[in-house]
């Protein structure tokens, strides 16, 4: 018989922290206004007989989690294959930046390899979503389309329809009779995300949950809905640019370290099994204040233009502004350039951006933009084919960086020729057939050894 005891009377509705009295922060996950009355009692639950005994690892049939192919190649190159029949996926972004057209697609894909979809819409109505099907050509026989809100009503779809593919659109935007306050809230999402994500797994049907995020870019609604699914995936992007990256912050199926990169335009998402040519713009010289890198987004390679610009300063405190780079290492290699290789920079305005609207946060562009503010401020291009790899210490030293064969390979196979690195970089294998390489070990050596290439 099940015996109960006295639960706390709060608790956060974000991580489950419990309190004995209401206090306006969470002790465990420091959110504040998310703790809650609880108003009900703890349960012990005895010991029952299971129906189907535990089995060895090694009787159990693994073909029934083998992954399908969605048919959009850099969706199945994010979820290590595919989706998963019983897996769930949430896909979270800013609005506008395509979560729903990608949704789409991938649901008239599946559709068209014989199999039933069911796209449950609860933002538009189903003649809404058909016009954008029609326009992006995500048109199936076997594509459903219901427009519900109501959780009851999704379930019901899916018994009746029987599909392989589930996407509800958007999870914030279905509500549960049985749950009290608007759709959207904490209570709602857990309460929709749970019996969509049973209900998939029971019907062994794969699932994919569209999801808002918040104004600091995190998931809407609880924590716990990150723990039940079994993959989450981000979209990344600039308004003003049409690049999509679509990367796995989590995955029970596959690795969380592969990028895929898409084209958002008029006619849809289209996934870019190529995508470096993007990020580097056209000239027929070189240009100073410019400089080419290679940076790893995942396993994939990506050779990405970094440009900078250094003018007088106009007032009293000179301007630091990005686009497409983090402003704190532009200050710290402005700083590292000062002392440590006599390019007197800090008393200038510095503009720095990258071209294609990629965002470069991994340390081994430092050199890159170290390289271009030196162009920029000594009126100087950098050798045609030149890129420049590495991390730039407070020492003025360069440090080396992970996968430096796979980089040089890809920026041989774009077109250049020569590469600035870390000193002790070429242990891990030999460049390129033709490719020259200029080992260096200070910033100082790499700005001498980049201008003076051919001297």
């Amino acid at each position: 018989m099940a015996t109960k005891t006295k639960a706390p009377t709060y608790r956060c509705t974000e991580c489950g922290w419990a309190a004995l009295k209401w206090v306006g922060r969470c002790g465990e996950c420091q959110a504040w206004g998310t703790v809650a009355e609880a108003g009900q009692t703890a349960v012990r639950t005895a010991a029952i007989t299971p129906g189907r005994p535990a089995v060895p690892i090694g009787q159990v049939d693994a073909t029934l989690a083998r992954a399908g192919s969605t048919g959009v190649g850099e969706f199945d190159r994010v979820l290590g294959g595919g989706l998963v029949p019983g897996g769930v996926v949430l896909m979270a972004g800013e609005p506008g930046i395509g979560k729903s057209t990608l949704a789409l697609d991938v649901a008239a894909r599946t559709a068209r390899t014989g199999q039933r979809v069911l796209y449950v819409s609860g933002e538009e109505s189903a003649a809404q979503v058909r016009l954008r099907g029609q326009r992006i050509g995500a048109l199936a026989e076997s594509l459903f389309l219901a427009s519900e809100t109501d959780l009851s009503t999704v379930l019901g779809h899916l018994q009746r329809t029987e599909p392989s593919l589930i996407v509800v659109d958007s999870v914030q935007t279905i509500a549960s009779a049985e749950i009290e306050g608007a759709p959207g809230n904490v209570g709602q999402v857990r309460e929709v995300a749970s019996a969509l994500i049973q209900a998939a797994k029971a019907a062994n049907v794969a699932a994919i949950l569209v999801g808002h995020v918040t104004k600091d870019g995190a998931i809407a609604g609880p924590r716990v809905l990150e723990h039940l699914v079994d993959v989450v995936v981000a979209f990344e992007g600039e308004r003003h640019s049409r690049l999509r990256l679509v990367r796995a912050v989590k995955n029970r199926f596959g690795p969380t370290d592969e990028v895929g990169c898409f084209d958002l335009g008029d006619s849809g998402i289209i996934g870019l099994p190529d995508p470096s040519g993007l990020f580097l713009t056209s000239r027929d010289r070189p240009v100073p204040g410019t400089c080419v890198t290679v940076t790893l987004e995942g396993r994939r390679p990506l050779v990405t233009e970094v440009q900078a610009l250094v003018t007088d300063s106009s007032g009293g405190s000179p301007r630091r502004t990005t686009s497409g780079l983090d402003s704190t290492r532009l200050a710290m290699v402005l700083a590292v350039l000062t002392r440590r290789a006599d390019l007197k920079v800090g008393s200038y305005d510095c503009y720095a951006s990258t071209v294609g609207g990629v965002r470069l946060v991994e340390p081994s562009a430092d050199l890159a933009l170290a390289l271009a503010v030196a162009g920029a401020y000594r009126n100087a291009p950098l050798p045609q084919g030149l890129v420049a790899i590495g991390e730039v210490g407070l020492a003025g030293d360069i440090r080396p960086v992970t996968g430096l064969p796979r980089r040089l390979t890809e920026a041989a196979r774009i077109g250049f020729t020569k590469a600035v690195v870390p000193a002790g970089s070429l242990t891990e294998g030999r460049p390129p057939v033709g490719f020259r390489v200029r080992e260096v070990s200070s910033l100082r050596e790499a700005v001498d050894a980049a201008l003076a290439w051919d001297a």
